[in-house]
């Protein structure tokens, strides 16, 4: 059998602690292959539906704000190990930003964690991981985190 050699490796993040070893899973395996790293935050400001109550901008520079942590988390883990990272920030049910950024940027390889969101969060959101596993047509590698209630790791 003929190993798979990567030349694009997204990270799918979210900041949560549950995602930090599947961000040093991808910073090593790009490492490992030569591989460009994507650090993919998806903001799901479409999961709330803001009636015009004054704080829609005090959201987004929520959402823009812990989205640019998580992104950053992955730079500098990158940074460590020499390896290049490129940032990008979506917007959009996480599930399907994932996958279709895969696939419009050619990923040879989608890493994530079992991402952390809980509570309402995931309730309204679903298994984002299990969405992607199920459907992407990238091939994914899932790193099992820590427990999930843990604070972000930045």
């Amino acid at each position: 059998m003929e190993g798979k050699s990567y030349d694009k490796i997204m990270i799918a993040t979210d900041g949560s602690k549950q995602v930090e070893k599947a961000v040093k899973a991808a910073v090593e395996l790009a490492r490992l292959t030569g591989a460009r790293l994507y650090a993919v935050y998806v903001t799901a400001s479409t999961g709330y539906t803001p009636r015009n109550f004054g704080w829609e901008e005090s959201l987004r520079e929520i959402l823009e704000a812990e989205a640019k942590r998580a992104v950053t988390f992955v730079e500098e883990a990158g940074k460590a190990s020499g390896i290049e990272v490129e940032s990008v920030i979506l917007d959009g049910h996480p599930a399907d930003r994932i996958m279709g950024f895969a696939e419009q940027e050619d990923m040879d390889l989608i890493v994530m964690g079992t991402l952390g969101k809980t509570g309402l969060d995931r309730f309204l959101l679903g298994s984002v991981a299990e969405k992607i596993v199920r459907h992407s047509k990238t091939p994914v590698m899932v790193v099992k985190g820590e427990t999930a209630n843990e604070e972000p790791v930045f």
